[in-house]
């Protein structure tokens, strides 16, 4: 255990990775790796400055609005700057917003920071939060068109739409996919990064392939539900969402806005969270919307489900039952799974955010378990740096380094000096 003025120096070391990775009105994840604005990525970055700097806090957010489009999608990656040292760019992706972008989305976690920042300086933060709340309502809304199914839970149309790139979730509905004419590319994320640590090239040319997908229909969002076989009812999103939506109306509320039809829609939302449960696995789920097949799964995801204001004995088993088996923080995947790879990416490491989301879920619902998730994460970044992600076993850090949602969450929840 460090002394304080050790945790003092991590704080500091915290907050110069944020302004390390600040490009003047958003943050990348981290400088080459990933050299653009990612969406869930920025919205963590705006919990982080909300620790020291409340305007540029509101100014992550606001940057990560600018790039909605006419839908009400609000894109995983905006390119305001154009890098070769990412694959695919703009030119691949061909998006049709107001700022060069990707196709698809990512888990809807601005309206959950955008309320945690305003309750922190309510007075100083309405102006700002008023004006984003009606933007933040319109993606929600696109979400509810668009991504549910016909239980109500929220589905990805592209591994990375889930934030999730790699997990096993996702192994049956791509082998369905075969990507022809993909042709050749070059993938940068492999030459700043161990490839032992990433996405296969199976993966990969499929990611590519529900891209030119997509492309080709100019992003229509009913052609693209009609012809995309990629569609799974995922608890990242469902969960996410339903948390967001709760914190939304919460905003909502508090502004004066007109919160219409939120109330029904989380009704909605809680049944589809209650779809994905697989009686089989006694765990929550990912589902395959094409074929009905379960992803037979437990992930971090499954563990998202306090934080949506879902209580569950068995599920609570299953977390019990992983943590006994790790000590830095919830696997992304089961480590008792012979699926589990413990620094591949999305198949069993940790993840700060991850851990957060679940962490601050389970202390919501006064679990004991949530003080157990808090302290893996500051003993992986107090041993082992601001990672990406870390193996769950060891603690090695493995991904990118200096990584900005790394830093947020250390500032605004895993460091003894948060606040929360």
């Amino acid at each position: 255990m460090k002394d304080m003025a050790d945790y003092d120096a991590l704080d500091a070391e915290a907050r110069r990775i944020l302004h390390l990775n600040d490009r003047g009105g958003y943050t990348v994840p981290t400088d080459g790796l990933y050299p653009y604005q990612w969406n869930w990525d920025s919205a963590f970055a705006a919990f982080g400055f909300a620790q020291f700097d409340l305007d540029r806090a509101w100014v992550e957010l606001e940057t990560l609005m600018t790039g909605q489009w006419a839908s009400g999608m609000v894109p995983h990656i905006l390119f305001h700057q154009v890098d070769d040292r990412y694959f695919p760019g703009p030119d691949v992706w061909q998006g049709v917003g107001p700022i060069p972008s990707s196709g698809i989305t990512q888990p809807a976690v601005a309206a959950i920071f955008a309320r945690l920042i305003y309750e922190q300086a309510p007075e100083e933060s309405r102006d700002r939060v008023m004006a984003l709340w009606p933007k933040l309502r319109a993606w929600h809304r696109w979400f509810m068109d668009w991504r549910t199914d016909d239980a109500g839970a929220i589905c990805v149309t592209h591994p990375w739409e889930a934030g999730r790139d790699n997990t096993p979730e996702w192994d049956a509905p791509l082998k369905r996919i075969d990507p022809q004419g993909v042709g050749e590319y070059t993938r940068r994320d492999t030459s700043h990064v161990d490839p032992a640590m990433r996405p296969t090239k199976f993966d990969y040319d499929r990611y590519i392939w529900l891209v030119n997908l997509g492309a080709s229909v100019g992003w229509d969002d009913a052609k693209l539900k009609a012809i995309n076989p990629f569609r799974v009812a995922d608890p990242t999103m469902t969960f996410i969402l339903l948390r967001a939506h709760r914190d939304l109306l919460a905003l909502g509320e508090a502004l004066g806005c007109d919160t219409a039809g939120i109330a029904d829609e989380i009704a909605v939302l809680e049944a589809g969270a209650r779809s994905l449960w697989n009686p089989e696995l006694r765990c929550f789920d990912a589902r395959d919307v094409v074929t009905g097949d379960w992803a037979g799964c437990v992930s971090s995801a499954s563990f998202l489900c306090w934080g949506a204001g879902i209580d569950d004995a068995e599920t609570a088993a299953h977390l019990d039952r992983v943590m006994a088996k790790v000590q830095y923080g919830v696997p992304s995947h089961d480590p008792e799974s012979p699926r589990f790879e413990p620094k591949r990416y999305w198949r069993g490491p940790s993840w700060a955010i991850m851990n957060y989301l679940i962490g601050s879920g389970l202390a919501a619902m006064g679990k004991p378990q949530a003080d157990m998730v808090r302290d893996h994460t500051r003993a992986a970044i107090e041993h082992h740096g601001f990672a990406e992600y870390f193996d769950p076993l060891t603690g090695d850090p493995a991904g990118g380094s200096t990584f900005t949602w790394t830093a947020a969450v250390w500032l605004g929840w895993a460091s003894p000096n948060a606040r929360g």
